[in-house]
């Protein structure tokens, strides 16, 4: 038996135990590096199909993918509750480890929401791939943008909301001279444009939708079933596949994730140029900052600690120098010493010349984490870089030349930056240190 037949045959052998659910598979070189990333709705069927000997897989699948299967040594899952869950984990992943056969799911392309502007006197409701961090309910990510605009008609229908973008205000006055659009003539909106509804009512009535929403609908799908049945004794066939067809759409808004659970940061980060110009003031250098670098760490009771370094290029994430650190040299919880840690193993490149210090280095963290990442640099002999911390709950910013935090208002566009930067190292740390632990398939730097 050759060496390639022995390592096909051990691949087989593994993915008979794969379960038979919905989850994602990682096609993995000998370096334990992801080459690939899929989903699947029967994990063992869908990752054995690559591995068949009388597949043709050339033929099937294309070169790309046959030069990768003669990469692959080991193959891996990850088991998802359903499908939906696959899916936007499978996006997610993809995103941040960019394995280099993914093709699809690793431009910036996020998974649309449903807003509902709370904060207003008459809230609208609207599909969004960029909605507002206050005054908001947010319901999504949603995996079909077409699904989601297709059962936002039928809720219209049903609940009446205003899907405008006018600015009504409840004080003003002018509002019973304002003449409703079409959707109210057909009674697809109750007209708060034109004073045709009252706020307690329209407040009343999106508060329904919220608890349509987050509920599982049984109410209205049961009206809905007796209408199509109905219409379908009466022989009003027609009638009758229009209520099927508001029932599928309906019975698709499960297909969905939930804003904490899969998050999508891009889609909440800010214009970052006068975030940059302010932030080299504050920083007090001569030359834009352009290269800015967070860190964080991530363990639980000491045990399977992680650093995450994430890379920002005039503002925005550039994944490519995006690193994960499996902490080797410290024992127990010892944030300060993991950030040490990881701060010696990254920069030694830079110290040789090999790669480009950043202009700034941002620890998730205290004035200690500040002062341990410092320290590192110090024993190092690095050479003069801005080193900053950002703590949490407070928003206080710790710089090297002040005893005391920097507070910046929470719409300060520096701030805003600063923290995108933070919780995406800490996203990035906590993402795999809770998802892939249980695989073991935290690669090193």
């Amino acid at each position: 038996m050759t060496e390639k037949e022995r390592i096909l045959n051990k691949i087989r052998e593994k993915i008979r135990t794969f379960p038979t659910e919905p989850g994602l598979y990682f096609m993995k070189d000998s370096a334990d590096r992801v080459l690939y990333i899929g989903k699947a709705k029967n994990l063992r069927s869908r990752a054995g199909s690559y591995f068949q000997p009388a597949s043709d897989l050339l033929s099937s699948r294309g070169p790309v993918i046959v030069e990768m299967i003669s990469k692959v040594k080991t193959v891996d899952f990850l088991e998802s509750p359903n499908e939906v869950d696959a899916l936007l984990q499978e996006a997610r992943l993809i995103k941040d480890i960019r394995p280099p056969y993914n093709t699809d799911l690793v431009d910036d392309k996020t998974f649309p929401y449903l807003e509902i502007r709370t904060g207003e006197d008459y809230p609208g409701v609207y599909i969004t791939r960029r909605p507002k961090e206050k005054g908001v309910r947010l319901f999504g990510p949603f995996t079909s943008v077409t699904d989601l605009r297709a059962a936002l008609v039928v809720l219209q229908k049903i609940f009446k909301f205003r899907t405008c973008g006018i600015e009504i205000k409840e004080d003003n006055p002018k509002r019973r001279f304002f003449r409703p659009c079409l959707l109210y003539s057909i009674k697809q909106c109750t007209g708060p444009c034109g004073a045709r509804i009252g706020r307690a009512e329209y407040k009343k009535l999106i508060a329904d939708l919220t608890k349509f929403l987050g509920s599982k609908r049984s109410v209205i799908l049961r009206q809905l079933k007796k209408q199509m049945e109905e219409a379908s004794a009466a022989f009003e066939y027609e009638k009758a596949a229009m209520f099927r067809d508001r029932i599928r759409l309906i019975e698709r808004l499960d297909q969905r994730g939930t804003p904490g659970e899969h998050v999508q940061p891009e889609v909440f980060a800010a214009d970052p140029t006068e975030a940059l110009i302010k932030l080299r003031d504050i920083l007090k250098v001569a030359e834009p900052v352009r290269i800015i670098e967070g860190i964080d760490i991530a363990n639980i009771s000491g045990k399977e600690a992680v650093g995450s370094l994430v890379k920002f290029i005039d503002g925005k994430p550039f994944k490519n120098g995006y690193r994960r650190f499996k902490i080797k040299t410290v024992q127990g919880i010892d944030d300060y010493a993991m950030v040490r840690e990881v701060v010696r193993r990254r920069y030694k490149y830079a110290l040789r010349g090999e790669e480009l210090w950043p202009d700034l280095i941002l620890i998730d963290g205290g004035k200690g984490h500040l002062h341990a990442a410092q320290q590192a640099l110090d024993e190092m002999n690095a050479p003069n870089v801005k080193v900053a911390s950002i703590a949490k709950k407070e928003e206080e910013i710790y710089l090297q030349e002040s005893s005391q935090p920097l507070r910046l208002a929470a719409n300060s566009p520096v701030r805003r930056l600063l923290q995108y930067v933070r919780d995406e190292a800490h996203r990035f740390a906590q993402h795999y240190h809770h998802i892939l632990r249980s695989k073991k398939m935290l690669s090193e730097e």
